[in-house]
C-alpha cells in the first residue's frame, strides 16, 4: 500500500473519530437534560399525589365517590 492512499486511510478515520466524538458529546448533554426533566417531573408528581391523598382525608370520602344526588 502507498503511502499516499495510508494517508488518506488516517485522514479518513480521524475524521470519522471526531464526528463520532462530537455525536457521543451531543447524546450525552441529551441524556444528561432529559435525566434532569425526568427527575422535576417525578418530584412534581410525588407532589402531586401528596397533596391529593391530602385532599382527600380533609373531604371526608373519596374524590371518585358519586355525590349523594345520583
Amino acid at each position: 500500500m502507498s503511502e499516499e492512499k495510508l494517508s488518506e486511510r488516517i485522514d479518513a478515520l480521524e475524521t470519522k473519530l471526531m464526528f463520532q466524538e462530537d455525536t457521543i458529546e451531543v447524546l450525552n448533554q441529551t441524556i444528561t437534560i432529559q435525566w434532569h426533566q425526568i427527575d422535576t417531573l417525578k418530584r412534581q408528581i410525588a407532589d402531586l399525589g401528596e397533596r391529593l391523598r391530602e385532599a382527600e382525608a380533609g373531604a371526608g370520602r373519596p374524590a371518585n365517590e358519586r355525590p349523594p344526588h345520583y
